[in-house]
């Protein structure tokens, strides 16, 4: 019916989001559009819109026609030098100024009260820009023009529409526009939209990719309480929350939640007019997640939704009403970043490091040097020079100008959704968000590196060190009978690597979650009530928000493990009990307390004689209910345990028998496998028991060599004397594949030889291999060798 109206519509001042969809961006801009083919298409699915109204491009054409503007904005911006920060300020200043001097026709302020009246009198509303041209794939325009919220009172909105108005011509909506290639600055539109009470709840962004990576089979929320602007401009450091798309429709899915500070949030001003005010957040909110377990599966659900419906991923808006306890949808647009990205695949790769100077959330995956320039306000961009890296407490949309001449932005506050992160990854330059302390640990003329290669965390080092950058071109990638799967340490390498040709995880290591984002040694969460005050307060600053502290160790390993699953899914995923030394273990916090001091480690209380030892059995069976969280909660049954070191098959059937009373049955869950290390002789030897008591076995070459040939790898001594090549090594490897393919049972190797030795790697075909577990650096040339190797084989 609405299409009815064509000719009537072509000219209205005033369109209700029910009257609009997508096709109608050029007559209310692309967020007024968005917004109106959701209302119009989605609320059937449950997904609540805030009713509002766009005021037309027309209503801006007339307004600048009634008031003879836009000739002499033309003038002004014939003497534009975009890259001249001066004149760029002074021009983007003397269009707003005639803008804002100018009235609104008498019959368009009619028009929008009238509107207004029908939302609510005095209602509070949001007003946001809706220009031509943003918020499509190629360019998000976020935050280019202003938004203004509570607004309240007739006067109030009329002033704010002008405003909004003028924000066409914003410094940095000039910059911007320039910088995309946009030649014409087009038209606003301008949305005027109910407020959600998000100042008595929470609020924040979702995306429905992994912004960083272009992983596509999650969705990223970010959230904290109060008006969503903060998070949007990365004014706070948010909670955030990771869900696994393929897992929704079983109503599970989360597979990670991190506690974000959540200092300050914005609230309504007790202002006659409205307007906002920021406040601090109570301490108690602080140690909590602004959202619950069934809200963060709603959000994600509807992500997915907006997404299908709009067939590409989706950056977008929510906010959770604190009166009525609705969620909403108050902004969605295209994802700019990876929707772009096409070709060969770069990743760059520190070549030495040192101690980090400061470290926060790392965008964009790259690596920097440059020197730093600290820069408290956008006035002071004057000063800036190209190529350097900027460093400020946050950024907003007055900023771009310069960030997009630098070689990095690091920022005190902010989330991978800031400001910052959204638009140095469109830029194509590394950030370092939300570290905290960058202001006041970075000068003014510091030589740094920014290194974000690594994933979620960001570094920054002192002095210009020397990297590498890799390009992977994953075209044309032959197909190969054995597995290539790959190894893994830290968690925030999955979604980096998941695009890879691979076949799974070969190798998920324990130890570098506990190392990396657990810190403290299991025991010393299990015994936290009888700790010395002082490691008691070490450990409270990892664990805020956590009363029972072994909770904490659960959900950290399972939400590690998850990441790592949820990356290859479906594919198998195999991830290791922790294999660390008593040396190791003693680094952790609290780890001097139960770790003995042993003069070889290597051969010392590691592995399955450690499990079950009465010092060390409970914090196994936290690592066994990890596993089991991420199979049957979050739904990766892809997961795979292995048991790393296992000296006797009489010592397999003890940790087999801990992992049952932990929960980890394949009784009760028949899906599951438990795998064992092949790394010691007796592994070998023996392997008719120890295929008695696991599901399979996986070669841990670098052990079983250093073992046959009595080497100890920590040492130095001995290294050249030999390695896996040594006819010993490979006579018991070809045993260990010859028994396992002989049972019908699996077998891959996960040690290093293969990465290193591509000799090796024949012999591993040769012997009938199911997988080799690679490093994700040699995956490539890996499978191209692989493939010649068994076409050799089968011809002869």
């Amino acid at each position: 019916m609405r299409r009815t109206l064509k000719a009537s519509r072509a000219k209205a001042t005033i369109l209700w989001f029910e009257e609009v969809d997508k096709r109608d961006a050029r007559l209310v801009g692309g967020k007024n559009a968005s917004l109106g083919e959701m209302y119009s298409n989605l609320q059937h699915l449950g997904i609540t819109v805030p009713n509002g109204f766009a005021i037309t491009t027309n209503a801006y054409k007339a307004f600048l026609e009634r008031n003879g503007l836009g000739k002499e904005i033309k003038n002004l911006l014939k003497k534009l030098d975009a890259a001249d920060l001066k004149n760029l300020q002074e021009t983007g200043k003397a269009i707003r100024q005639l803008i804002l001097d100018a009235e609104l026709p008498r019959d368009l302020q009619r028009r929008i009260l009238q509107a207004y009246a029908r939302l609510g009198r005095r209602a509070s509303v949001a007003v946001r820009s809706s220009a031509t041209g943003e918020d499509m794939a190629e360019a998000s325009f976020a935050g280019q023009q202003e938004t203004y919220l509570n607004v309240v009172g007739e006067q109030e909105l009329l002033q704010a529409v002008k405003k909004t108005f003028a924000s066409l011509f914003t410094d940095r909506a000039i910059s911007y526009r320039k910088d995309k290639g946009f030649n014409s600055f087009g038209a606003l539109s301008v949305g005027v939209q109910k407020m959600v009470r998000s100042d008595k709840g929470c609020a924040g962004v979702l995306f429905t990719i992994d912004p960083e990576t272009g992983f596509n089979k999650v969705v990223v929320i970010n959230g904290a309480y109060g008006l969503g602007e903060m998070v949007a401009q990365g004014e706070v450091t948010p909670d955030e929350f990771l869900v696994f798309k393929p897992m929704l429709e079983q109503k599970k899915g989360i597979i990670s939640k991190s506690l974000g500070p959540k200092k300050q949030k914005l609230v309504y001003s007790d202002a006659a007019g409205g307007g906002t005010k920021k406040v601090a957040v109570p301490e108690r909110d602080r140690n909590k997640f602004c959202l619950e377990d069934k809200e963060i599966l709603k959000l994600a659900i509807w992500g997915v939704q907006i997404e299908q419906h709009f067939k590409k991923p989706m950056d977008i808006e929510w906010a959770k009403d604190g009166v009525s306890g609705k969620l909403c949808i108050v902004q969605a647009r295209p994802e700019t970043v990876h929707s772009a990205l096409q070709g060969a695949y770069r990743e760059y790769a520190l070549k030495t490091a040192n101690v980090p100077l400061v470290s926060g959330m790392g965008v964009g995956m790259k690596i920097a040097a440059g020197k730093v320039h600290v820069i408290a306000t956008p006035r002071d961009m004057g000063k800036f020079q190209k190529g350097e890296i900027l460093v400020t407490e946050i950024t907003d949309p007055d900023w771009e100008p310069i960030m997009k001449s630098a070689a990095a932005v690091i920022t005190d506050k902010g989330g991978r959704t800031s400001h910052a992160a959204i638009v140095s990854r469109e830029f194509g330059i590394p950030a370092i968000v939300g570290t905290g302390n960058a202001t006041k640990k970075l000068k003014t003329g510091q030589m740094v590196t920014v290194d974000c290669s690594s994933g979620n965390e960001g570094r920054v080092y002192q002095g210009a060190l020397k990297f590498e950058v890799k390009e992977r071109q994953l075209e044309r990638i032959p197909e190969t009978k054995t597995k290539i799967m790959l190894n893994i340490g830290a968690p925030d390498e999955a979604f980096k690597n998941a695009h890879l040709p691979v076949k799974g995880v070969g190798l998920g290591r324990l130890e570098f979650i506990i190392n990396s984002y657990i810190k403290i040694h299991p025991n010393a969460l299990l015994d936290y009530k009888k700790l010395p005050s002082k490691t008691k307060k070490q450990i409270d600053q990892f664990t805020q928000g956590y009363t029972d502290k072994k909770q904490f160790y659960v959900d950290k390993l399972a939400e590690g493990i998850a990441k790592i699953a949820s990356a290859f899914w479906p594919n198998e995923v195999i991830i290791r009990f922790s294999d660390f030394k008593t040396n190791e273990y003693r680094q952790l916090i609290g780890g001097e307390l139960y770790e003995p001091v042993e003069q070889n480690p290597m051969l010392g209380w590691r592995g399955a004689s450690r499990y079950y030892d009465p010092r060390f059995q409970k914090a196994f069976g936290l690592e066994c209910q990890a596993i089991k969280k991420v199979r049957e909660e979050m739904g990766l049954q892809n997961v795979t345990p292995m048991v790393p070191f296992c000296r006797t098959s009489q010592e397999g059937k003890k940790v087999v028998a801990l992992m049952e009373q932990s929960g980890l049955s394949r009784e009760l869950d028949k899906g599951l496998r438990i795998y064992v290390m092949c790394e010691i002789p007796s592994n070998v030897i023996l392997a008719d028991e120890f295929l008695d008591v696991f599901d399979g076995m996986s070669i841990g070459s670098n052990d079983l060599t250093q073992l046959m040939l009595g080497l100890d790898r920590d040492s130095g001594m001995g290294a050249k004397i030999g390695n896996e090549n040594d006819s010993a090594v490979k006579q018991m490897i070809g045993a260990a594949i010859a028994k396992c393919v002989e049972r019908g049972k699996y077998v891959g190797i996960c040690g290093q030889a293969p990465s290193d030795y591509p000799e090796f790697a024949r012999f591993l075909v040769e012997q009938g291999i199911e997988s080799m577990s690679l490093n994700p650096d040699v995956v490539i040339p890996t499978i191209a060798k692989v493939a010649e190797f068994e076409k050799y084989i089968k011809q002869t």
